[in-house]
C-alpha cells in the first residue's frame, strides 16, 4: 500500500535552485519535501558547472607542465620528462569530487530538517503526486509546491548523441580516453568552455557555429581576446556553419566520425575522434505531469510562466531556475529559490536584481555584469566608458594574466556616474565578478569605487583603475 506524506513544502528537483529552497525552508521551520530523481546538486554539481571546472583546472595544470618541461624551462623552473594525460584518472578524480558535494548537499539537507525522497514525480494536480522510490510508492500532497526541474541537453535530430562517438557535454565529462580529434557543434559558452580544455590537454579542436560568430551572447570587444587565444592555438573555428550531419566511418580502432556542414552555401565535412554538441538547453517541462498542474506557459511556451515573486498562475505553486526562464544559470536558481522559501514562510520579497553575472571560462575568462556601452546607449543613455588593460597591472603580469590581452571595461551614466555595467576579460579575472554585481546592486557611482581603497598588489586594482579611466585620471595608463 502506497504512503502518504502531507507536507508545508514540496520541492521538486534537488538542483542549484531546488536544494537551496529546500534547506531554507527547513530553516525556516517548514515541514518539507525535496523530490529528486537523479543525485542531489542537479545538473550544475554532477554534470556541469563543478565538473567541467574541474576539468578546465586539469587542462590548465597540464599546460603549465608542458611549459616547464620546454627546453630551457619556464619562469626558471624546469619538469623532467614529458607530461602525460591519463583521461581515466583525470575523470575519477573529477567524480571524487562531485561526489563529495553531492553528500555534501544531502547533509545540508538533513541538518536543515529537509526530507529528501529519491525517485521521479509524477504530479497529477496542482500539489499533489506520486513518487516509485526504492521503498516503494509515495503519495504526497503539500500545502506550497516549488518546482525546481531544470533543463536538459539539447540533441539534434539529425545527428542525436549516443555518448560514444557524438557526445554531450555530459560525455565529454566522462571520456575514458584523450580523444586525438573534437569536432564542436555549438560554438557557445558550453562548448567554448570545454573546448579550451581539450585544446590544452592536446586535443584538435575545431568549432561549427551556425551564427556569424562565436559567443555571441558577448560583444565584439569582450570576445575579441578569446578568438585570438583560438587562433594562436590553431583552434579551427566555423562561423555561420550548419551541421547537417554525422556519419560513422572506417572499422574497429581506426573508425571515426564524420561531420558534414553548409557553410558559404557549399557542404564541407571533416572526420575526427568524436562530435560535442553544445547546441543549448531546453527546460524540462515534459515527462512528470506539468499538465496536470495547470500552470500557465509563457509567451514562447518554453518556460513556466511567473511574476517578480516566482510565483506561478495556480496559487501556491512557484517555479525556479531553468524551467522559469532566461538567464539560465545556477546561482540565479539559487538566489530564487532561497527567496521562494522566505516567501512561503511569509517574509516579504521579490526577484528584483540590478544584474545577474554570466561568467565564461574560457581561456581567457570572460565577466559580463550589467549593460554594455551598446545596450546602455540603446535605452537611451548617455554614457562614459573607461578600460584598464590588464598588462599594465603588476599583479597580472607575476601571474601571467596579461598575455592574453585581458582588460575591464567600467560604463556608467555621464549625467551622474551611477555605474550601468562592468565587463571583463582576462586569466584568473572570474573572482573579480562578485565586486563589480555589488557595486550595481548597491547603486555605486563611480566615485564609490575610485575612493575606496584597493589591496596592493591584487588583480581588483585594475577595477579600480577602470573607473579613474572611465573619470578621466587614471594612474597607471595615459
Amino acid at each position: 500500500m502506497a504512503q502518504t506524506r502531507r507536507c508545508q513544502v514540496l520541492v521538486v528537483g534537488a538542483g542549484p535552485g531546488g536544494y537551496v529552497a529546500g534547506i531554507r525552508a527547513g530553516q525556516l521551520g517548514l515541514d518539507t519535501v525535496v523530490v529528486e530523481g537523479d543525485k542531489a546538486g542537479g545538473t550544475c554539481l554532477i554534470r556541469g558547472c563543478i565538473p567541467s571546472k574541474a576539468m578546465i583546472h586539469a587542462a590548465e595544470r597540464f599546460e603549465a607542465l608542458q611549459q616547464h618541461s620546454a627546453e630551457g624551462g619556464h619562469m626558471g623552473l624546469s619538469v623532467d620528462g614529458t607530461p602525460e594525460v591519463d583521461m581515466a584518472a583525470l575523470v575519477s578524480w573529477k567524480d571524487d569530487i562531485v561526489d563529495r558535494l553531492n553528500k555534501g548537499v544531502e547533509g545540508l539537507l538533513k541538518a536543515a530538517g529537509a526530507e529528501l525522497v529519491k525517485g521521479w514525480a509524477n504530479f497529477t494536480g496542482p500539489k499533489s503526486c506520486t513518487v516509485e522510490t526504492t521503498d516503494g510508492e509515495v503519495n504526497i500532497e503539500a500545502e506550497n509546491v516549488i518546482i525546481a526541474t531544470g533543463s536538459s541537453h539539447i540533441d539534434l535530430p539529425f545527428m542525436p548523441c549516443d555518448e560514444e562517438f557524438i557526445i554531450s557535454s555530459t560525455g565529454a565529462l566522462d571520456l575514458d580516453s584523450l580523444p586525438k580529434s573534437v569536432a564542436i557543434v555549438g560554438g557557445g559558452y558550453i562548448g567554448l568552455e570545454l573546448g579550451c580544455a581539450l585544446t590544452k590537454l592536446g586535443t584538435e579542436v575545431t568549432v561549427v557555429e551556425g551564427l556569424g560568430s562565436i559567443l555571441a551572447i558577448m560583444d565584439k570587444e569582450i570576445r575579441r581576446p578569446l578568438e585570438l587565444w583560438l587562433k594562436k592555438h590553431k583552434v579551427t573555428v566555423h562561423t555561420n556553419a550548419l551541421a547537417r550531419g554525422a556519419e560513422i566511418k572506417g572499422k574497429g580502432a581506426a573508425r571515426k566520425v564524420e561531420l558534414t556542414f553548409e557553410k558559404d552555401d557549399e557542404e564541407q565535412s571533416i572526420k575526427v575522434d568524436k562530435i560535442l554538441v553544445t547546441v543549448g538547453r531546453r527546460p524540462n517541462t515534459k515527462g512528470w505531469g506539468l499538465e496536470n498542474m495547470g500552470v500557465r506557459m509563457d509567451a514562447s511556451g518554453r518556460f513556466i510562466r511567473i511574476d517578480r515573486k516566482c510565483r506561478t498562475s495556480v496559487p501556491g505553486v512557484y517555479a525556479i531556475g531553468d524551467v522559469a526562464g532566461e538567464p539560465m544559470l545556477a546561482h540565479k536558481a539559487s538566489a530564487e529559490g532561497e527567496m521562494v522559501a522566505e516567501i512561503i514562510a511569509g517574509h516579504e520579497r521579490e526577484f528584483d536584481k540590478v544584474a545577474i553575472p554570466a561568467i565564461v571560462f574560457t581561456e581567457p575568462e570572460i565577466i559580463s555584469v550589467g549593460l554594455t556601452p551598446d545596450e546602455a546607449k540603446e535605452r537611451g543613455e548617455d554614457v562614459i566608458v573607461g578600460k584598464f588593460p590588464l598588462a599594465a597591472s603588476g599583479r597580472a603580469l607575476s601571474i601571467e594574466a596579461e598575455k592574453t590581452g585581458g582588460f575591464i571595461r567600467v560604463t556608467a551614466r555621464e549625467s551622474d556616474h551611477v555605474i550601468l555595467g562592468v565587463q571583463a576579460v582576462g586569466t584568473h579575472i572570474a573572482e573579480l565578478h562578485s565586486e563589480f554585481v555589488l557595486a550595481l546592486e548597491m547603486g555605486a557611482l563611480l566615485e564609490d569605487v575610485a575612493g575606496t581603497v584597493h589591496a596592493h598588489p591584487t588583480m581588483s586594482e585594475a577595477f579600480h583603475e577602470s573607473v579613474l579611466k572611465t573619470l578621466g585620471h587614471a594612474i597607471h595608463i595615459t
